[in-house]
């Protein structure tokens, strides 16, 4: 077993059993357009569609220096282990219900030292 396997493993236990702090969520990719050679588009893109658990937190002070940075982005932590790929500023992140539910840019997304998931600052969109 991977370290974000274990700790995927002990974070959804606790999240389980206390009520949180990981929501259900899932991260979305619009897909590619097929175009002609005009540049319009033939075929929409399939998006593609993989669950995974998330936490909200405030912003870090890094996050908050960046050049677009509005006092609404938050921080999102994404278990690696519940979403089977990698994740990148080209998805969003949509919960379903809750104080956080709707839909989420990824304004930067990059993995924690440890592997185990990704930190992303997110913008309800």
């Amino acid at each position: 077993m991977s370290l974000a396997d274990a700790f995927a493993d002990i974070g959804l236990a606790f999240s389980a059993e206390m009520g949180g702090p990981y929501v259900d969520a899932e991260a979305v990719w619009p897909g590619t357009p097929v175009k002609d050679a005009g540049g319009s588009i033939i075929t929409p893109g399939v998006p593609v569609y993989k669950p995974c658990k998330v936490q909200f937190d405030r912003a870090t002070q890094d996050m908050r220096t960046a050049p677009d940075f509005l006092q609404t982005d938050l921080r999102i932590l994404v278990l690696a282990a519940t979403l089977g790929g990698p994740l990148d500023t080209t998805a969003k992140i949509k919960v379903q219900s809750g104080s956080y539910g709707g839909t989420w840019a990824i304004l930067s997304c990059v993995r924690d030292p440890a592997g185990v998931g990704y930190v992303c600052r997110g913008r309800r969109s």
